[in-house]
């Protein structure tokens, strides 16, 4: 057999820093190259065969793994927050993230990222930038608000949207001149375009081959619409990769974290370390599925006589994850415990 040489990667924008060493730990080459195609394919020729390379999850990590993983043993993708060899180094600098990272393939110490298909990444990127969309429409939208409370103009708020009464907003209203009538509509015409390209992004992500079945399966559970099923399909991807419910809970961030120390056990708010995407989407769904389900009705009922709304929201949020892993690993429709002992909800 050939020994395997390892190869650690310190990834930036401009730059890729690099450490190859053998299966021993003695370096046979280390430097940067520019973080292009081209520079890429030229440093590959010179590498000796057979390699197997590791990166830090970085915004730039998913172009160059696409690049580099036909030409490698192996390629993995190293935790950012749990590579604390680099974080707690006195000294730091790129030369020598890279040898740790290096050092770390080579022991099998490395915290390894789960790194999704190209195709998964690349629907992900469209639903992420229909995040935006939204976040910029809701923008304008307090933007056309405030304009109007900065005027004294009196409007109702549940139909200033509205597009026939914001019309008649302008038409007929005397405190609105000439300058301010401009800023509303510019702000309504941005709105209206944001909106129309939000739907488009999501109507071709609903029509997808890849995603098409996978969506109509989870849209079955009860308060999952397009946006909730797209979002967990295309943010977990394989949900295979999650051995239990307590731990696709904890990827979307709907428990706390634990710090104990002998006898004493701290329970701290929701954890930061998780998918703030799934998160927010799941919330969201979790503050309108009472309205859709009795047996979540009962869920958010019985939480919240024991305590807040929030504790409430959470738990029918964790029950909603209980749904979507059990309706996505059995590859069925969802069928409620007491029709079906098949799927376990």
């Amino acid at each position: 057999m050939q020994p395997m040489y390892y190869i650690g990667l310190d990834v930036h924008k401009r730059k890729i820093s690099y450490c190859v060493k053998d299966g021993g730990g003695r370096i046979h080459a280390e430097g940067s190259i520019s973080a292009t195609h081209l520079e890429l394919d030229h440093w590959m020729r010179s590498l000796p065969q057979p390699w197997s390379a590791a990166m830090e999850a970085t915004m730039f990590t998913g172009w160059i793994y696409d690049h580099l993983k036909p030409h490698a043993a192996t390629l993995k993708v190293a935790h950012p927050l749990m590579l604390r060899a680099i974080a707690a180094a006195k000294k730091k600098n790129d030369r020598i993230d890279a040898s740790k990272i290096c050092d770390c393939l080579r022991c099998d110490f490395l915290p390894e990222s789960h790194m999704a298909s190209t195709a998964i990444r690349e629907r992900r990127r469209t639903l992420r930038y229909r995040n935006l969309l939204v976040r910029q429409m809701v923008q304008m939208k307090i933007k056309i608000s405030a304009l109007l409370m900065e005027a004294g103009v009196s409007y109702n708020k549940q139909r200033l949207h509205k597009a026939g009464y914001f019309r008649e907003l302008l038409t007929t209203n005397p405190d609105i001149d000439e300058g301010l009538c401009s800023l509303l509509r510019l702000c309504r015409e941005t709105v209206v375009r944001l909106g129309k390209s939000e739907s488009a992004l999501v109507r071709s992500l609903e029509r997808d081959s890849l995603l098409v079945e996978r969506i109509e399966r989870l849209m079955t559970i009860p308060a999952v619409g397009p946006i909730t099923a797209l979002t967990w399909a295309l943010e977990v991807g394989d949900v295979q990769r999650f051995s239990s419910i307590k731990k696709a809970i904890s990827y979307c961030g709907l428990c706390g974290a634990e710090k104990s120390s002998g006898n004493t056990v701290q329970r701290t708010p929701l954890s930061k370390q998780r998918n703030k995407h799934l998160q927010t989407t799941l919330i969201e769904a979790a503050k309108m599925a009472p309205r859709n389900s009795p047996e979540l009705a009962m869920l958010y009922d019985k939480e919240k006589q024991k305590g807040s709304a929030n504790r409430a929201t959470l738990a029918v949020a964790r029950k909603l994850v209980a749904y979507l892993m059990a309706v996505d690993r059995g590859q069925r429709n969802f069928q409620r415990a007491g029709t079906s002992s098949s799927i376990a909800a």
